[in-house]
C-alpha cells in the first residue's frame, strides 16, 4: 500500500495553501499507519478478515479522495492556461474550483471517520487476543549469505541411479522421466546432474529449458539451440527451420538435454523429432514432471521415481536451514522433531519451514506455536497438505513483506523475473514502506533478501557483484499465492477470454493471450490503479476511462513484447507512477509531460525498426521532480539544455538512451545522483560546435560522484577525443563500445586506477602497440573483464596474478591476433570461469594448458570451466576437450 504523505506538497499547493489542507492530510497519514500496522488473528484458509478487508478499503478510498482531486486541479489549470483569457471565464473556474475544494474536504472527512471506526475495533481485537498475537520479528535480521545453495539431502541413492542411466552403455538415445508431486525435488536432483562433473566429462553438449503448463515450442527450441551452440541469430527462425537447425547441429554429437516440468506429452510430440538418434553415441534427455503416466508414455524402463524423505534426511534437511547445519538446541529438540515429522518428507516443506523459523525468534514459545498449526493441517492429502504448508509461511510473513510476495503471482509460470524491473513495480503500487535515510530501491533490495532467506523466492542469476540479477518462485508457491490473493483481492488475472471485474480488484493482469481482450472489459477497468500485461498484443485506446492509473506496464525488456500505443494518450494518464511502453513511430514528446506529477518511471520503447533515430524531449521534462527512471531502448532520445529555472532532479538514478547529451557543470548539478547511465554519441547533424562541446563534456562525467553503472556508445568521429573521458571513482560498471581508431593503452590507463570497478566490458578499438602490460596495483576490484573485437592485441603481459586479484570471469570474443592467454591468469585464487569465441588457436591451446595446470593440482575439487567457441575450420581443437574445458564447434 502508497503512503499518503507524499501527497501532501501537492494538495496543499493545489488546494490555495489552506492550513486546513494540512490538518486533513495530517489525521489521514496517521490514521493509515495505524491501519498498516494491523495483524490479522484470522488464519482460515478459506475466509479473508472482514477487518482487513475494511481497512484496506478505508486506505484505497483516502488515495481516490485525495488523487482524484490532484487530477481534477491539474485538468482545470491546463483548461484555464489553454483556453480562458477573459476575466469573467476566469472568475468562473475559480468559484467552481473553491465548490471542488469543499467537495474534497467532505469526501476526506468521511474518510478519516471511517479510519478512525476501523481503529477502535482493531485495538478491542488485539486487546482481546493479546496472548495468541503471533511474535514475529519485525528486524531486517542479516544472514549470513543471501544466495543459498540448493541443498540436496537423502537423495544420494537416485543420484547414483540416474548417473547410471546417464553414462550407461545403451548406445541409442534414451528418454529418463523424473516423477515426484511439486516440491519433492525433481529439478533440485535434475540441476545436480546437469553440473555434476561426470556428466560434463561424458556429454559435448549440455543444455537445459523449462517447459511449464503454458509452454512455447518455438521458444524452447531457440532456448535448447543456444545453450547448445552458442549460436544467438536464431531470433527470427521459424519453428520448422530451428527444428532442423538444432537436429543438424546435434547429429553426430552426445548431447543431454533437461527439459524441467514437463506437463503433457503434446509438448514432446511436437519436439521430439528435432533430438536426432545416433546409434551408439548414448544420447540422453532428462524430463522432470508431476504426472507418473508421462512415464509410460516416455519411457517406463529408464523411469525414475522420487520418494519422500526419510526421518533422518528430514531432519539433515532441517537444521540445514535453520540452523546451518549445527544440531538443534537442546530445548527445541522435541518440538523440531514433531514440526519435521508433520512435514511428511516433503523437501520443499522442510525448507520453507525451515526458512520461517531460520528469521524468526527461536523460543519454545514461538515453535510451539508453529507446531501448532502444523498439528492442525496433517491429514489432508498431499497437494492439499502441500498448500497449506506454504500458507503458514506467508501467514506468519512480517506485514510489510506480505505484499511483495503477494506481487509475484503477476508473473507467467516459472517466469525469470528481472530484480531491477521487479523493485521498480513494488516503488510504484506503493508496497515499500520508507525508511528515513534509505532510497526506496535499496529498501526493496532488503526486502527481496528477506524473502530470499526464508525460501519464499528463488534466486535464478546472479550478478557479477553477487547481487541477486533474477530471481523465481516455485510453481507451489505460486499457487499458494493466487490463492491468497484471491481471498484478500490483491489483483485480478485475466487470460484468454473477457471476464467480469467487479470494483474492487485495483490491480488487473494480461496473462496468456489477452489480444483484443482489453478492448472487450475496459468500460469495467475505470476503477483500476494498476494495468500489467505480461503478454503480447495488448492495446491501449481509451486512456480517460483510466484517469487515476498509476502503474501501466505493457512493455518487457527482456521479450521487447507489448502491443503499440500512441504517445499522446500514454501522456494523458497525469496520476501515472510507472509507465512501460511501446509506441507508434514518433520524433517528439508533448509538452504535456510535465502534467505527469508522480511520475517516478518511464520506459519507452519506440516501434520504428531504426535503432538511434532521433525523438526529441521537451524542456519540461526537467520538471518531473520525482522520476527515479528514464529509460528509451531505442538509444535516441534528445534532451534539450534545462531550463534556466534551477530545478534539482534530486530522485533521478536513471537515464538510459540519451543522445549526444551535453554535460557541464548546470546538468551535472540538476541529476546529482544518478546511479545508472546509457550514453550514445553520434556526429551525425551535429555541427562543428556542437560536436566540440559533447567531447568537452566528457571530462565533467566524473562530476557524478554518485555514478555506479555506465555504458556510452561511441559512433565514428569520437576517437580523437575520447582521451578526455574520466571517470568518477564510484564506477562499478563500465561498457564502452568504442569505433576501431580508438587506441585503447591510454583507456584502460586511466580504467585500471578505478577503486571500486568490478565488472568491464569493451567492444572494438585497438592496442596499437599490439601489447597490454598490466600494472601491479590496477583492477583491484574487477570480477568480470570482457574484451570484444579488439584488435591489434598480440602480447597480453602480467608480472603476476595480483594484478587482478578478485578476478572471476573473462570473456575474450574475436581476438585472432592474441597469441596466448597469460599463465598468471591461472593462478588467479577467484577465478570460475574464461569464455572464449572466435580467438586465435594458440589462445584457445593456452586456456586448455591452464585448466591441464589447474586439474592437476585441484583433481576433482576443481571449481573452475572454460568454454570455448571455435569456427568449423578450427574443429581439431575438439581433441583438447576435459571434464573441465568444453569446445563446442560452430555448424557454419
Amino acid at each position: 500500500m502508497r503512503r499518503i504523505g507524499g501527497h501532501r506538497c501537492w494538495i496543499s499547493r493545489l488546494l490555495l495553501k489552506e492550513k486546513r489542507a494540512a490538518e486533513t492530510l495530517t489525521k489521514t497519514e496517521r490514521g493509515k499507519d495505524f491501519l498498516d500496522a494491523y495483524i490479522s488473528p484470522v488464519v482460515d484458509d478459506h475466509e479473508a478478515d472482514p477487518l482487513e478487508r475494511r481497512i484496506a478499503d478505508a486506505v484505497y478510498a483516502a488515495e481516490d479522495v485525495i488523487e482524484s482531486q490532484i487530477v481534477l486541479q491539474i485538468h482545470n489549470r491546463s483548461r484555464i492556461r489553454g483556453k480562458m483569457s477573459c476575466f469573467f471565464k476566469l472568475f468562473r473556474a475559480r468559484c467552481k474550483c473553491a465548490t471542488i475544494v469543499e467537495d474534497f474536504y467532505h469526501d476526506l472527512q468521511l474518510v478519516i471517520e471511517e479510519m478512525n471506526l476501523i481503529k477502535k475495533e482493531a485495538m478491542e481485537i488485539a486487546t482481546a487476543a493479546d496472548q495468541l498475537q503471533r511474535k514475529v520479528s519485525l528486524t531486517h535480521a542479516a544472514s549470513s549469505s543471501t544466495v543459498k545453495e540448493s541443498i540436496m539431502v537423502g537423495f544420494d541413492e537416485v543420484l547414483r541411479e540416474v548417473l547410471d542411466k546417464l553414462t550407461g552403455v545403451h548406445g541409442s538415445l534414451q528418454i529418463i522421466p523424473i516423477m515426484g508431486m511439486g516440491g519433492i525435488g525433481k529439478t533440485t536432483l535434475a540441476r545436480h546432474l546437469f553440473e555434476h562433473a561426470v556428466v560434463k566429462k561424458h556429454f559435448y553438449i549440455r543444455a537445459w529449458t523449462t517447459i511449464s503448463q503454458t509452454y512455447d515450442v518455438r521458444e524452447t527450441l531457440r532456448e535448447v539451440l543456444f545453450q547448445a551452440s552458442g549460436d544467438s541469430g536464431s531470433d527470427d527462425l521459424s519453428e520448422r527451420e530451428l527444428r532442423l537447425k538444432l537436429y543438424q547441429y546435434l547429429w553426430g554429437r552426445r548431447y543431454l538435454i533437461i527439459m524441467d516440468d514437463m506437463w503433457s506429452i503434446e509438448v514432446w510430440d511436437k519436439i521430439r523429432f528435432s533430438f536426432p538418434d545416433c546409434k551408439n553415441h548414448e544420447s540422453r534427455i532428462i524430463v522432470t514432471t508431476r504426472l507418473s503416466n508421462l512415464n509410460l508414455q516416455l519411457n517406463e524402463y529408464y523411469g525414475v521415481s522420487m520418494k519422500f524423505l526419510d526421518e533422518a534426511s528430514s531432519r539433515d534437511l532441517f537444521t540445514n536451514t535453520v540452523f546451518g547445519g549445527e544440531s538443534l538446541p537442546h530445548e527445541l529438540e522435541d518440538i523440531g522433531k514433531s514440526i519435521v515429522a508433520n512435514c511428511k518428507g516433503l523437501p520443499l516443506s522442510i525448507a520453507t519451514i525451515g526458512g520461517l523459523l531460520a528469521k524468526s525468534e527461536r523460543t519454545t514459545e514461538y515453535w510451539m506455536r508453529i507446531e501448532q498449526n502444523l498439528n492442525s493441517i496433517v491429514n489432508t492429502n498431499n497437494d492439499e497438505f502441500c498448500l497449506k504448508i506454504l500458507r503458514m509461511s506467508y501467514t506468519y510473513l512480517p506485514n510489510y513483506l506480505k505484499p511483495c510476495f503477494l506481487y509475484m503471482g503477476v508473473f507467467k509460470e516459472d517466469r525469470s523475473i528481472r530484480v531491477s524491473m521487479l523493485k521498480k513495480l513494488w516503488v510504484s503500487e506503493g508496497i515499500l514502506k520508507p525508511v528515513s535515510g534509505k532510497c526506496l530501491e535499496t529498501i526493496g533490495e532488503e526486502y527481496l533478501k528477506e524473502l530470499v532467506d526464508r525460501n519464499l523466492i528463488l534466486v535464478d542469476k546472479l550478478g557479477v557483484s553477487g547481487n541477486v540479477k533474477f530471481c523465481k518462485i516455485h510453481d507451489l508457491l505460486r499457487d499458494m499465492c493466487l490463492k491468497v490473493v484471491e481471498k484478500v483481492r490483491f489483483y485480478h488475472i485475466i487470460e484468454k477470454s473477457p471476464s467480469v471485474i467487479d470494483n474492487e480488484r485495483r490491480r488487473v493482469v494480461f496473462q496468456n493471450g489477452g489480444r483484443g481482450v482489453i478492448s472487450e472489459v475496459s468500460r469495467s477497468l475505470s476503477h483500476a490503479r494498476s494495468i500489467i500485461c505480461d503478454d503480447d498484443g495488448i492495446n491501449f485506446e481509451r486512456p480517460h476511462n483510466f484517469r487515476l492509473l498509476r502503474t501501466f506496464k505493457a512493455y518487457d525488456k527482456d521479450s521487447y513484447r507489448g502491443g503499440l500505443h500512441f504517445v499522446g494518450a500514454v501522456f494523458q494518464l497525469v496520476n501515472s507512477r510507472h509507465l512501460a511502453v511501446r509506441v507508434h513511430s514518433v520524433t517528439k514528446f508533448p509538452s504535456s509531460i510535465n502534467l505527469l506529477w508522480n511520475l517516478s518511471t518511464l520506459i519507452v520503447y519506440e516501434s520504428d525498426s531504426e535503432y538511434w533515430r532521433e525523438v526529441v524531449a521537451p524542456i519540461e521534462i526537467w520538471k518531473l521532480h520525482q522520476l527515479r527512471h528514464l529509460e528509451f531502448v531505442k538509444e535516441g532520445l534528445i534532451l534539450p539544455d534545462p531550463p534556466s529555472e534551477m530545478v534539482i532532479m534530486e530522485n533521478l538514478q536513471t537515464l538510459k538512451g540519451v543522445m549526444n547529451l551535453y554535460l557541464n557543470e548546470e546538468v551535472v548539478q540538476r541529476i546529482p545522483n544518478v546511479k545508472k547511465l546509457r550514453l550514445i554519441y553520434k556526429y551525425k547533424g551535429l555541427s562543428k560546435v556542437k560536436q566540440t562541446e559533447r567531447a568537452n563534456s566528457f571530462s565533467y562525467l566524473e562530476c557524478l560522484s554518485k555514478l555506479e553503472n555506465l555504458l556510452c556508445r561511441f559512433h565514428y568521429g569520437y576517437d580523437e577525443y575520447l582521451q578526455r573521458l574520466t571517470f568518477p571513482h564510484s564506477l562499478k560498471k563500465l561498457n564502452l563500445f568504442l569505433y576501431y581508431h580508438a587506441e585503447l593503452e591510454e583507456i584502460l590507463e586511466k580504467i585500471g586506477w578505478l577503486p571500486l570497478l568490478h565488472k568491464l566490458v569493451l567492444h572494438r578499438g585497438t592496442f596499437k602497440t599490439g601489447n597490454w602490460d598490466t600494472i601491479e596495483g590496477q583492477f583491484q576490484s574487477l570480477k568480470l573483464l570482457q574484451l570484444n573485437f579488439c584488435q591489434g592485441l598480440k602480447s597480453w603481459m602480467m608480472a603476476e596474478s595480483s594484478h587482478f586479484p578478485v578476478l572471476q570471469e573473462l570473456r575474450l570474443r574475436s581476438l585472432d591476433e592474441m597469441e596466448e592467454i597469460p599463465s598468471e591468469v591461472g593462478e588467479i585464487a577467484t577465478l570460475k570461469s574464461i569464455y572464449l569465441e572466435d580467438c586465435s588457436e594458440s589462445a584457445v591451446e593456452s586456456a586448455a594448458k591452464i585448466v591441464e595446470e589447474q586439474e592437476d593440482l585441484y583433481g576433482d575439487q576443481l571449481h573452475f570451466h572454460v568454454r570455448a567457441i571455435v569456427a568449423k575450420a578450427h574443429e581439431r581443437l575438439q581433441s583438447l576437450a576435459s571434464p573441465n574445458f568444453e569446445v563446442t564447434v560452430r555448424a557454419y
